[in-house]
């Protein structure tokens, strides 16, 4: 399988306090994301490429 590193978002506020986010990578045919707060700690989820897709139109509301 594929992995990548993780990324984290653009508008994570670089972390300074109150900057909670998450961090994603492409994994496979599809994406995992985890807390960034937490890194190594983090549940990771694993999500095929629509539903990530969904997640990032749905952050963008």
């Amino acid at each position: 399988m594929r992995t990548t590193k993780w990324r984290k978002s653009s508008r994570s506020g670089n972390g300074q306090a109150g900057s909670d986010c998450v961090e994603a990578r492409a994994a496979g045919a599809g994406f995992e994301v985890r807390d960034s707060k937490l890194s190594e700690d983090s549940p990771v989820f694993g999500l095929e490429q629509g539903d990530f897709v969904a997640l990032l139109e749905n952050a963008k509301r």
